[in-house]
């Protein structure tokens, strides 16, 4: 099977084209870099030299396709270049492949390379001088310093910033990452936050609305569609109370507190009036301490939602709301009739359930809802428990 060559770069093919003509110009010109009765000039003349420049000249072609197979093959041109009477260009090249390798070629080879070359240097220029005691002697490890170790140390230069910009541009690009994930999971808790107060403030008195409206349209009684409009318009102000309250929180350029307006535990009574308007048995049952505005507002929350769902799904029957404090824990209980009821009712979609939960799991509390036996029948309860005790040593420390 035919080994196929990598295909040299563009830029490659012109550095091989420009040295294989610029040493015919200096062949051609009679140029050489020694004259023949040097002594270790053992191939005199002019044609000997052709062969390193062409080999060299070919070297170029896998400066960076293979650079330690086109330095070891150039390595052995130069040395032929040695004992003739020399190309500059020859030269030249071989320190371009000596750049090249340390500059494209593996790690290894790019922190190898300046080494060896370094301590040929040296060696060069000790060496010599030590056996022949001539001033001459010291050219020889100059020559091979200028040669092989100052282009390898430039290619490591380069490579070492080249590497470091790279790095750079990867950090740069992790960064963006970053940012845009952080910019994408922002957008979405906020979208989260803004979904859960639109619920849980129109959706308590849109379904008021709901239930009275079909209940006047049922009933042929002037009377129960006059309460019905009572009851309707109540809760059409409240609603657009509400709108008001979350356009300003829209328009909090912070972001992260709520407004001054925010629901508080003290109004839960006002709540509960509100669901006894619209027709429910409720009974109410508070005893807390201080508890901070984050957990005072999911509270109120999940009272107001699980008022919302008895209004729209539950039986008939009382509704028990209670909220204790005790070891640090805020608990939330919410209990309604469990079963079908006789008036019209609402449609839901889960959207309350899923934003009592969201609230409590932001507070790190639990949260549980669903069908329970009790003495009096099967009812229908929530359940929230927040940890309101770390929060406020926190807040206090």
């Amino acid at each position: 099977m035919a080994v196929r060559l990598p295909r040299p770069h563009r830029f490659d093919l012109s550095v091989a084209l420009g040295g294989l003509l610029g040493g015919l110009l200096l062949w051609g010109l009679g140029l050489a870099t020694r004259p023949h009765t040097e002594v270790y000039v053992l191939l005199p003349g002019r044609w000997p030299v052709l062969l390193p420049l062409l080999v060299m000249s070919g070297c170029e072609l896998l400066r960076r396709t293979a650079p330690r197979a086109a330095l070891l093959t150039g390595t052995a041109a130069i040395v032929l270049d040695v004992v003739t009477q020399g190309n500059l260009v020859t030269v030249l090249m071989y320190t371009d492949l000596m750049y090249a390798a340390v500059l494209y070629g593996p790690p290894a080879s790019a922190h190898r390379i300046p080494r060896i070359t370094g301590l040929l240097s040296v060696a060069g220029t000790v060496v010599p001088f030590a056996l022949w005691r001539e001033p001459e002697a010291l050219l020889i490890g100059v020559v091979t310093g200028v040669v092989a170790f100052a282009p390898a140390a430039t290619g490591l230069i380069v490579r070492n910033h080249r590497d470091a910009a790279e790095a750079a541009r990867l950090r740069a690009e992790q960064t963006a990452l970053l940012a845009e994930m952080d910019r994408t999971q922002a957008v979405t808790a906020e979208r989260a936050r803004m979904a859960r107060e639109l619920h849980d403030m129109v959706a308590n008195h849109l379904s008021a609305i709901a239930i009275h409206s079909t209940a006047a349209l049922s009933l042929d009684d002037p009377k129960t569609s006059q309460e019905a409009l009572v009851v309707i318009r109540e809760n059409s102000v409240a609603g657009l109370s509400e709108m008001r309250r979350l356009i300003g929180i829209l328009r909090d350029s912070s972001g992260d507190v709520e407004p001054a307006a925010a629901p508080t535990l003290d109004s839960l009574g006002s709540l509960v009036e509100g669901a006894r308007t619209n027709g429910l048995d409720v009974t109410l049952d508070v005893a807390h301490g201080t508890v901070p505005a984050p957990f005072e507002l999911a509270a109120y929350r999940i009272v107001q939602e699980s008022l919302t769902n008895a209004l729209k799904h539950a039986g008939p029957g009382p509704v028990a709301v209670s909220l204790a404090q005790r070891d640090g824990l805020l608990t939330v209980t919410v209990t309604s009739p469990y079963g079908d009821r006789d008036g019209p009712s609402a449609p839901g979609s889960g959207a309350g359930l899923v934003g009592m939960r969201e609230r409590a799991a932001l507070l790190d509390g639990t949260f549980e809802a669903g069908p329970e036996d009790s003495p009096a029948g099967k009812i229908w309860a929530v359940r929230a428990t927040l940890p309101v005790h770390d929060t406020v040593e926190g807040d206090t420390a």
